[in-house]
């Protein structure tokens, strides 16, 4: 295809999803009302949420948004790791080299100038709204550090291909003529453009930025991917290239057969308690306040002012109004036995709500002194089944991605060093990574439980069968543990260091053996002089 037949394709993308935006801005003004902007234009300066009469569906969203950053990217904590699917043929050379690159891949992401806290932040918020979220993962202007943006979900279309996967995006881009010139240069722009460059430098400009599969574009390209800056207006395409990757990280939570979008089971559960909470809240503020400033009834003829009922009124009766016919001004009866069924409704919302948003399921199970091995367990077990549907999205195909995608930028742009420089147990190896979170932070401490109910089993054995003792390789079970919580591969000796050093405590204990030998017998042999001395001494005794 063409760049202009391209255009129109995915231009086709994006208008498609007019009903998936009505759906988006009704979850946004419920859950995310900063993002309720996919079907309307908000100006600078419009109030957030005015349509709600109760904050708490927000407050769900914002704890879980605000838990995915705490739980699986904390910020003070090295949270992912490289590795390798055959961990077992790995050197520790290798395993060193994986080490100190993964350091290496955490400062250039934490670097401020990659904005890399803010997008993933975001992202977040959308992830758990929207069940997914757009990330761009390239370098900067400057091509000296990593850039990620998080882009809003109104302006961005994807289609999927024969396997499944992310072939095809799409985004709708309104930068100024400046912000063009600057990245790509003042010749590349439409003639047009470039004379208005002096005049209206921030005048904005309708671009579509298409990444696409290469044997969608008529460039020939032997990369995978093609990206194309596309100027709407002048039909005009400002920069066209190939590349390694498909610059966006696009992390789905659920997704469903039959679509390229995917859900937030959240807010697909949440939305009608959303709605009802917010109606039950109206009717409790209302009955509220009819119950402290009630409606009144007057006599018409006998009030001769406003009916003043705040603190301090006053109003006026006619002077010759009989009492006797009744009071001038009275509240109208309430019946007020239906608001605790209101509040009991209320705090039931608020429950649901909590468990559509896996509020109850953040926390890892507390471990009592009075517990044993086996009841700890049992309840880790249950809370990696409650924690799996929430953490293994966001582990695979958010955190996952974005770690690959800044992995094979900074390795073809040299920052990793030469690939001759790679280990040798390294080479040909498919890396990958691996992070810690609750879930494999109890995962692990499930495998800590069971090392330390294998050593109960083994010492009652022991006690019935002393060659039972030999059934568990302590070391290396004690070596699986440690790596599994994450010791850092300078607290440990490798097994070759290991295996020495027991052969010397081994020579030495022998040694040792073979000198208290060795002294036994020299204290014997001590003994046994002094004994024939003092037999060699002794009167004899005459023999008959």
């Amino acid at each position: 295809m063409n760049d202009k037949q391209l255009f129109e394709m995915c231009d086709g993308l994006l208008n498609k999803r007019s009903s998936l935006m009505n759906l988006w801005q009704e979850t946004a003004e419920n859950f995310y009302p900063e993002r309720a902007d996919f079907t309307t234009h908000r100006n600078m300066g419009d109030t957030f949420a005015d349509n709600l009469t109760t904050s708490y569906p927000i407050l769900t969203r914002r704890d879980l948004g605000n838990a995915f950053t705490s739980l699986l990217r904390p910020m003070q904590k090295e949270w992912f790791y490289m590795s390798t699917a055959d961990e077992d043929s790995l050197d520790s050379e290798a395993k060193r080299w994986m080490e100190w690159a993964t350091k290496r891949q955490r400062r250039a992401m934490y670097d401020r100038a990659s904005m890399f806290v803010r997008a993933t932040k975001e992202g977040d918020h959308d992830f758990a709204s929207f069940g997914q979220c757009v990330i761009s993962v390239e370098l900067n202007r400057m091509a000296n550090g990593l850039l990620y943006r998080c882009w809003h979900l109104r302006d961005v279309a994807w289609a999927e291909n024969e396997e499944g996967k992310v072939g095809t995006v799409v985004r709708r881009w309104k930068p100024t003529i400046r912000d063009l010139s600057r990245l790509f240069g003042k010749d590349k722009l439409h003639p047009e453009m470039a004379r208005q460059l002096d005049l209206k430098p921030m005048e904005e400009v309708d671009v579509r930025h298409i990444v696409v599969e290469s044997d969608l574009s008529d460039l020939g390209s032997t990369l995978p991917y093609t990206s194309i800056f596309y100027d709407v207006e002048h039909h005009h395409t400002i920069e066209k290239l190939e590349v390694h990757s498909s610059i966006y990280v696009i992390p789905r939570w659920q997704t469903v057969s039959g679509s390229q979008y995917a859900y937030s089971p959240a807010t697909v559960a949440a939305l009608p308690d959303a709605r009802l909470l917010q109606a039950i809240s109206y009717t409790l503020l209302e009955a509220g306040e009819k119950a402290t400033n009630p409606p009144m009834v007057a006599v018409q003829e006998a009030i001769r002012s406003d009916v003043s009922i705040y603190a301090g009124g006053i109003t006026w009766v006619d002077a010759s109004y009989d009492e006797r016919l009744g009071e001038v001004l009275r509240p109208i009866t309430q019946d007020k036995s239906g608001l605790p069924a209101g509040l009991d409704m209320q705090r039931d919302l608020r429950a649901m709500l909590s468990e559509a948003f896996f509020i109850n399921k953040l926390s890892m199970p507390q471990r009592g002194p009075e517990m044993t091995a086996y009841e700890v367990s049992q309840r880790i077990q249950q809370y990696i089944r409650e924690a799996l549907p929430l953490f293994e999205p966001m582990e695979d195909e958010y955190n996952g991605a974005i770690c690959d995608a800044t992995f094979d930028l900074m390795l073809r742009i040299g920052a990793f060093g030469s690939p001759h420089d790679l280990p040798r147990s390294l080479r040909g190896q498919d890396l990958q990574f691996k992070f810690e979170s609750p879930l494999h932070e109890a995962v692990e401490r499930e495998k800590g439980a069971r090392f330390m109910e294998a050593q109960g089993l083994v010492v009652t054995a022991a006690q019935l069968d002393p060659a039972a003792a030999v059934i568990l390789d302590a070391r290396e079970a004690l070596r699986d543990v440690l790596e599994g919580i994450g010791v850092p591969l300078t607290w440990t000796r490798d097994r070759d260091t290991v295996e020495a050093i027991a052969r010397q405590q081994q020579e030495a204990a022998q040694q040792q053996q073979l000198l208290a030998s060795v002294r036994e017998g020299a204290a014997a042999a001590k003994d046994l002089g002094a004994a024939s001395q003092q037999f060699g001494g002794a009167p004899q005794q005459a023999i008959v």
